[in-house]
C-alpha cells in the first residue's frame, strides 16, 4: 500500500505512476501540449512559488479529469468541527478525557467526517496561524466521498482499528501504533473495518517536518527513511449518483457535486505528498547518567513558527525505552510550561498515571497549569531501588505540544461527556515531606 521513501520537510522530489500505464509521466517537463494517454496535468502547491528551494512545495498530478469539473460549493452542517474557540469561558484546570465513546454501528453509521470532534484549539485559519486538536470517532467507510481540508495539514493517529486511506496520490493502511500526514489541499477518503477511533492534531500555515538534531548529530529521533508515500493508484470510474467533495474551509464544511472519482491521478511527482510513519522505528535519545533531558528529546515531527526554536505544535511521543539514571526520580517531573500540551494514549498504561489515564482518552495541561505524576508515582518512585529497567514496555503514549495558549471547546467541557471531573484528586493525596532537621546523609 505504501512503498515511496520520503523525506518530509525537505525538497526532495520523487515520482510514481500506476503500473497499469507505464510511461504516464511526461518527459523532459511538466506540463506538455498533450500528456500521455491523454491526461490532463495539474499541480498542487503547498508553499507559494517563490518561498525558497528547500521549502518549496509542489507535486504535479497526471489525472484523468481536473479536479476544476464540479458543481458550486454549497454550506453543510458541520457536526462537532469548530474553530470557534469563544463559545465556552476560557478553564486554566488540569483537563482529562475518559475514552471517548464510539458509536456503534447498530445505532447510527457514522463515517470519518461525520466522526470528527474538536476538542480544543488557538489561532485563526483565515490568517493562517494556529491550531486544531480533534478525535474522530467512526464505524463505517466513505462511500463515494473524500475530504479536502483547504485550512492546514491533518497529523491523524489511529487509536483503535486500521484506516485505509485513499488519496490522490495512493492507498495507505495505517494502523495503531503509525500516523500518517495528509497535506493542506489533498483529498482522502477513509475506509474502517469496524469501531474505529483516533486523534487528530491540525496546523494552520506551517507544514510539519523533522526537528532540527542539533548536538544529537546526524542521526537519531525519526529518521527520514522510515516515512513512506504512497505508489500511484487511480479509477476511472462515473458515478450516476453523484461523488461528494466535502471541503473544510475558513472552519466551516462545504460540498460539491462530481460524476467522477477524484481518485483518477495516473501519475505524480514532486515533493508534496501524504506519507505515513509506524513509531516503532523511531530511536529514542535519553539520559545515560542522572536528572532529565527534556521531552523534545522524544519529538517525531514539528511545525515550526517564525520564532527559532518555538512551534506551532510538536508531535512527541514516550515509547518504550531503558531507564537507568541515578539519584534521579525518573518519573516526569512536575512542571509549568509556557506551552500547551494534550497528551493521548494509543495503548498501555502512561508511567505517571498508570490508574486513570486510558487509551483513547486524553488529557490537557494548559499554558502555566501546574502538572505532573500523580500520588501514587510520586510515592513509590521515591524509594524504588535504582537499577536499569525497561519503561513503557507495551505503552505509546504521546503528546500534541504548541505554542498557543488554547481553548476547549463547548463539546469537549460539556457534550460528550467524558470529562474526568475528578481528576485533580489523583494530586490530593501528597504528603508532606519537610523535615526541618534533615542532615546531609540522614535519607
Amino acid at each position: 500500500m505504501a512503498g515511496l521513501k520520503y523525506l518530509s520537510g525537505f525538497g526532495n522530489e520523487f515520482a510514481s505512476e500506476d503500473p497499469r500505464c507505464p510511461g504516464a509521466l511526461p518527459e523532459g517537463q511538466n506540463s506538455p501540449q498533450v500528456c500521455p494517454y491523454g491526461l490532463y496535468a495539474e499541480q498542487l502547491s503547498g508553499s507559494a512559488f517563490t518561498c525558497p528551494r528547500g521549502t518549496n512545495k509542489r507535486s504535479w498530478l497526471y489525472r484523468i479529469l481536473p479536479s476544476v469539473q464540479h458543481k458550486p460549493f454549497t454550506p453543510i452542517t458541520c457536526g462537532n468541527l469548530t474553530d470557534d474557540w469563544n463559545e465556552v469561558e476560557p478553564d486554566p484546570n488540569q483537563l482529562r478525557w475518559k475514552p471517548f465513546i464510539i458509536t456503534k454501528a447498530l445505532e447510527k453509521k457514522v463515517d470519518f467526517v461525520e466522526g470528527l470532534h474538536t476538542i480544543c484549539g488557538a489561532g485563526d485559519s483565515k490568517s493562517r496561524n494556529g491550531i486544531a486538536i480533534h478525535i474522530y470517532t467512526c464505524n463505517t467507510s466513505m462511500i463515494d466521498r473524500c475530504f479536502q481540508n483547504s485550512d492546514g495539514d491533518f497529523l491523524i493517529v489511529p487509536q483503535q482499528g486500521e484506516i485505509l486511506v485513499t488519496t490522490e496520490f495512493g492507498k495507505m493502511m495505517v494502523e495503531p501504533n503509525e500516523i500518517c500526514v495528509i497535506q493542506h489541499g489533498m483529498r482522502f477518503s477513509v475506509d474502517v473495518f469496524g469501531e474505529t477511533r483516533g486523534y487528530i492534531l491540525e496546523v494552520y500555515g506551517a507544514h510539519f517536518e523533522l526537528p532540527d538534531l542539533g548536538p544529537i548529530g546526524a542521526n537519531g529521533l525519526a529518521n527520514p527513511r522510515d516515512f513512506l508515500t504512497p505508489v500511484a493508484w487511480f479509477e476511472d470510474r462515473t458515478v450516476a449518483s453523484g461523488y461528494t467533495i466535502i471541503n473544510k474551509y475558513q472552519g466551516k464544511l462545504f460540498s460539491c457535486q462530481q460524476d467522477f472519482s477524484p481518485f483518477n491521478v495516473v501519475a505524480w511527482h514532486g515533493n508534496y505528498a501524504p506519507y505515513k510513519y509506524n513509531l516503532e522505528n523511531f530511536m529514542v535519545i535519553n539520559c545515560v547518567a542522572f536528572d532529565h533531558a527534556d521531552p523534545s528529546i522524544f519529538t517525531v515531527l514539528t511545525a515550526k513558527s517564525t520564532r527559532p526554536g518555538v512551534a506551532i505544535a510538536d508531535f512527541v511521543i514516550f515509547p518504550p525505552r531503558w531507564g537507568v539514571a541515578d539519584h534521579t526520580f525518573r518519573p516526569p517531573y512536575y512542571h509549568r510550561n509556557c506551552m500547551s500540551e494534550f497528551m493521548g494514549l494509543i495503548k498501555g498504561h502512561y508511567e505517571a498515571k498508570e490508574e486513570g489515564f486510558q487509551p483513547g482518552g486524553a488529557s490537557l495541561h494548559s499554558m502555566m497549569t501546574p502538572h505532573g505524576p500523580d500520588a501514587d508515582c510520586f510515592e513509590k518512585n521515591s524509594t524504588a531501588k535504582l537499577k536499569p529497567e525497561r519503561v513503557a514496555e507495551g505503552t505509546m503514549a504521546f503528546m500534541f505540544e504548541s505554542s498557543f495558549s488554547m481553548a476547549v471547546t463547548k463539546w469537549g467541557l460539556e457534550t460528550c461527556q467524558r470529562l474526568d471531573k475528578s481528576y485533580y484528586k489523583c494530586w490530593e493525596p501528597l504528603k508532606k515531606h519537610f523535615n526541618p532537621n534533615w542532615k546531609p546523609g540522614s535519607m
